[in-house]
Parts: structure tokens; C-alpha cells; sequence
């Protein structure tokens, strides 16, 4: 008998790379996806899954407890991956309580809705449930900005600077109270920035790539030394899957693939694939339209990800090199 996972945000971005992967991977899993299909889900995402006996997708909101608590009982779940969030900085700023709803009152939601299936009480599992687990998917930015030495690890102090990282921080806790007091099987993990297909527009590489295939300027926040740990969205898929299956109860593992780049460079890379893989009809060059704006209010500096502990305890390690994944990752976007 199929062992129903709810995954939360399937169709966005690092959700719709994931699904097809775990399904393919797991057909003993029966894949319940959920998601809001908001402006950032888009259900074509997912055309890969289509037609699969192990897939089903509900269109829904965390933030509707009932909505949570019928889906566990009515798809016996055994397992929550939890990636549905609001998560555009900018967003978060112009619009704030959004992100304080979905990120933080929707994973209450959740958490709640699996003790009540999975538990009789606090620290007391349902017979039957003890291989239940709930996996959160966080961010580094929850720990705040660095200077230009150090990383962050999984013993860092959390220090959010932007509506959307605070509300994922609180998020973050949220998981843990549910550990400390009541006993449940979670997970976290907070992982630096993942590029890759289905991306929405609205984020940097693929918004660069948008913009040089219909010759639109290209803004970059301030100087652009911006600095970020890039990784690719499969090789983050596959530490979800070894966190959900083999990490340790209550535990945090932060991921990265050491990375760091400039969001300048970043854009400068873009542009010279793009050169290449679709030229100009004009003959000019693409990063001709990079233009400098106004920096971004409490722009981070800087990010960079300790992996040790995921790589010690649970052998991950990435597969993809930068220069490969982006030039793939440009590729599928000019063909898309």
C-alpha cells in the first residue's frame, strides 16, 4: 500500500522540481500536492507528473486549517515536505502580512494538523505513526547578513532583516517548539540561494534572462558586490530527500554549495551565455542593458552556507558545478 506525503507548494519553483523527482524516485509513495497557485505556482510546472498513479494535486491553502486537518485524515498522510511560502524580498516589503499568513500562521496550520493525526498526545505517538516526519524548508537568511569572512552553520544566531526572512525565522521556531513540546518528528533546513528551471520571473537569474531575450535593461540593486552562495535546485532536492529519510529528529542542516558569487558577476555570466546561445540581431551585447537602480531597503550583503554537517552525517554532497547549471539553466529558459 502507497505511503501518502503531503508536499506543500508543489507547483512553485523549488516544489515542481522536487515532485517529479521524488516521484520517479519513490513509487511507493503516494505524492499529495498541495498548492495555492498563486502568482508564483503555476500548475504547468508540474506537467511532467501528469498521468502518474502516484501523483494527486489539490488546489489549496495552508492558512485553512480545516482544509489541513481533512487532508490528513482523508489521505492517511505519513509525511509532510513543507516548501509553500511566500519568499520575494520585495514583496515582503511592499506587502508584509502576506508573508506573515502563509509563512508563519500556514505552517502553524500544518504542524498542528500532524500532531492532531500523528500523536495522542505530547511526546505520546499514535501506534502505527512512529515513522511519521515533517520537513521544513527554510532559507539562510534567516540568519542575517555576513561581512566578507565567516558562514553560517547551524549553530548561528538568527538575525532576519527583511519581513520575508523574519517570518520564515519564526516559521523556523514554530517547527522546533512543535519538537521541543510536543515530541513531533521534524526536520529543517535552510538553504542558500537555488537557481535552476521554472523559476519565476520575478527573481534574478531568470529575470535577466527575460529581459536580454526581449532587450529590456537589466537592474541591479546598488554596486552589485552583493554576495550569494547559488545552488543548483536539484542538488537541493536530493538533500531533501536524504534530510527526510535520514536526518536526525529535531535537527537543523544547512545547505550550500559554496558558491559565492556576486550578484554582478552572476548577471555578467548570464549575459555572455546569452551571447552565445542567442545572439543579438543587432550584433550588440547584452550586458549593455545591465543598468544600476536604487539598493534594495536593508539589502543583506552577504550570504555563505556551512554544508559540513549534512555532508558528515548524511553523505551529500552537489553535483553540479556553477558554470555547467547556469548555462543549462539559461538554455532551458531561452527555449521555454
Amino acid at each position: 500500500m502507497a505511503i501518502s506525503i503531503l508536499v506543500t507548494g508543489g507547483a512553485g519553483f523549488i516544489g515542481s522540481n522536487f515532485v517529479p523527482y521524488f516521484c520517479r524516485k519513490y513509487p511507493n509513495y503516494h505524492l499529495i500536492v498541495l498548492d495555492k497557485l498563486t502568482y508564483a505556482g503555476n500548475l504547468d510546472n508540474l506537467h511532467e507528473c501528469q498521468g502518474l498513479i502516484n501523483y494527486t494535486f489539490i488546489q489549496g491553502d495552508i492558512c485553512d486549517p480545516v482544509l489541513m486537518g481533512n487532508l490528513f485524515h482523508s489521505f492517511d498522510i505519513r509525511g509532510v515536505i513543507h516548501f509553500a511560502a511566500e519568499s520575494h524580498v520585495d514583496n515582503s516589503i511592499n506587502d508584509p502580512r502576506s508573508f506573515i499568513d502563509t509563512n508563519i500562521v500556514g505552517t502553524f496550520n500544518l504542524l498542528q494538523a500532524a500532531y492532531n493525526y500523528w500523536m495522542e498526545a505530547p511526546h505520546k505517538i499514535r501506534p502505527g505513526f512512529e515513522n511519521c516526519r515533517f520537513h521544513h524548508i527554510s532559507t539562510d537568511e534567516v540568519y542575517g547578513s555576513l561581512g566578507k569572512e565567516g558562514v553560517f552553520t547551524e549553530l548561528s544566531k538568527y538575525a532576519p532583516n527583511s519581513p520575508y526572512s523574519a517570518s520564515k525565522a519564526s516559521s523556523d521556531l514554530m517547527v522546533r517548539s512543535y519538537f521541543k513540546t510536543y515530541g513531533l518528528n521534524v526536520t529543517t533546513s535552510n538553504c542558500s540561494n537555488n537557481f535552476g528551471p521554472k523559476q519565476h520571473v520575478e527573481k534574478l537569474i531568470p529575470k535577466t534572462i527575460h529581459n536580454c531575450l526581449n532587450l529590456k535593461e537589466i537592474p541591479i540593486y546598488g554596486s552589485g558586490n552583493n554576495i550569494r552562495d547559488w545552488i543548483y535546485v536539484l542538488d537541493h532536492c536530493e538533500a531533501i530527500d536524504l534530510i527526510f529519510h535520514k536526518g536526525q529528529a529535531g535537527e537543523i542542516y544547512n545547505v550550500g554549495s559554496n558558491n559565492e558569487l556576486d550578484n554582478l558577476s552572476v548577471v555578467q555570466s548570464i549575459c555572455q551565455y546569452m551571447d552565445y546561445l542567442c545572439p543579438r540581431s543587432d550584433g550588440g551585447k547584452y550586458e549593455s542593458l545591465i543598468t544600476h537602480v536604487a539598493d534594495r531597503a536593508g539589502h543583506d550583503f552577504r550570504y555563505a552556507i556551512d554544508s559540513t554537517k549534512i555532508k558528515n552525517e548524511l553523505g551529500w554532497e552537489p553535483k553540479y558545478t556553477f558554470e555547467k547549471a547556469l548555462k543549462s539553466t539559461v538554455f532551458w529558459y531561452i527555449k521555454n
